[in-house]
């Protein structure tokens, strides 16, 4: 049985080497941090296909190493990108209210706010022009989860588009389900919205240009 494991291992290693010898490295970046060793490997597959893969190499106790790595294909780097982009503005917004990995303290509700800070009293009351841009989002939204009021979450979704709507505007529903509270319905109602804002905009131009042509 050893002889069988030790061969089975050798055959495992030997395709190992060979894939990479196969699939070249174009360009690495690597660090460490204790026991664990990080690598960041670009390479060229068989068919000419760039793809990435993302290593640690830990030292056990046993002073072995244990390896994992995940791997992306050139398609979807701008994914990858954008996951992390957005991961990181999540994270700075979290680091700002304190415990950058701590949940969101139990929210008391909108409810409990006084009338004229509540979105929908202060639209009947104030006007639109007195809603700022997260309380509108917050409209739209509906509701948000029981550790963070509707309002709560419209500024983590500004926040991560640094407050541009147009940027807002151009988030797919994938994206927008990404935020903790946010769903299918509600990311559809936030599109649609953004959708006719767009289309007012465009038809509003084009009216200007028309009586400026006239």
């Amino acid at each position: 049985m050893d002889f069988y494991r030790l061969y089975l291992q050798s055959l495992f290693k030997f395709g190992k080497i060979f894939r990479q010898m196969k699939n070249p490295i174009l360009t690495t970046e690597s660090f460490s941090s204790g026991r664990s060793h990080y690598f960041f490997d670009f390479r060229q597959a068989a068919n000419n296909q760039v793809y990435m893969t993302i290593a640690c190499s830990r030292r056990q106790d046993d002073d072995s190493y244990k390896r994992s790595s995940i791997l992306f294909f050139e398609q979807d780097f701008e994914l990858l990108i954008a996951a992390f982009s957005s991961l990181f503005h999540h994270g700075s917004y979290l680091k700002k209210q304190g415990n950058l990995f701590a949940q969101p303290e139990a929210a008391k509700g909108i409810k409990s706010w006084p009338p004229e800070f509540r979105p929908r009293e202060k639209l009947a009351e104030q006007g639109r022009a007195a809603m700022d841009d997260a309380e509108l989002l917050a409209m739209l939204i509906g509701s948000g989860t029981p550790n963070q009021t509707a309002v709560d979450l419209s500024e983590r979704i500004l926040v991560s588009v640094d407050r541009d709507l147009e940027r807002l505007s151009a988030l797919s529903p994938e994206e927008l389900c990404r935020f903790y509270g946010m769903g299918i319905a509600k990311s559809s109602t936030i599109i649609s919205a953004m959708e006719l804002a767009s289309r007012l905009a465009a038809r509003s131009g084009k009216l200007m240009w028309l009586k400026k042509a006239r």
